[in-house]
């Protein structure tokens, strides 16, 4: 099993961070077969702006820009993806966001047939959503942020694309230590 985890924070010392490599930890410890690799985002330099070569794409008088290859051709090796993310405004940071919109281009993830259906194409890959939030749960539960967060995520972006998300998860301060729940969460990457 490959997963793929994408981390969208600049600071490298960060708990988002953190997080992102206890889970690859976890998922090469289940055993020969398993393997992690991150994505992170800023380190890498990913541009998450829709430039001039994105709308020519998306207007189907050019091919994809070779970054967006690249990252689509990341994510088809991978069997699980997972997203740690710093919670921004009630949901990921502009950076990964950008990639969303970049990446999981009509054609690749999903098909807008003649008559007006959707084809979900990204129905073989597993996907683990773990926001990093600075509040405590009772701040999220109050105003309904972490029920509107994953129908955003997990329902609008990954289930328009098939994509089965198989864990969504918003580490608190109030809640269960970050590593801990970040090793669990590993370990239900490996089991799917």
């Amino acid at each position: 099993m490959r997963a793929l985890i994408v981390v969208a924070h600049p600071d490298p010392g960060s708990p988002t961070h953190a997080v992102a490599t206890t889970i690859a930890n976890a998922v090469k410890a289940a055993g020969a077969g398993h393997e992690a690799s991150i994505a992170d985002l800023a380190a890498e330099g990913f541009d998450p702006r829709h430039k001039a070569d994105d709308l020519a794409f998306f207007r189907g008088e050019a091919k994809a820009p070779a970054d967006v290859l690249a990252e689509q051709a990341r994510i088809d090796r991978a069997d699980a993806l997972v997203l740690v993310f710093p919670v921004h405004w009630w949901s990921m940071p502009a950076q990964m966001k950008g990639w969303i919109d970049r990446v999981f281009t009509g054609g690749w993830a999903f098909n807008e047939r003649p008559d007006g259906s959707i084809e979900k194409m990204l129905g073989r890959l597993a996907v683990h959503v773990v926001a990093i939030g600075g509040a405590d749960e009772g701040v999220y539960d109050r105003h309904g942020y972490a029920e509107a967060m994953r129908t955003q995520i997990d329902h609008g972006i990954f289930g328009y694309c098939g994509a089965r998300v198989r864990t969504s998860d918003l580490l608190t301060p109030s809640g269960e230590p970050f590593l801990d729940r970040a090793e669990s969460i590993g370990r239900a990457v490996v089991s799917g």
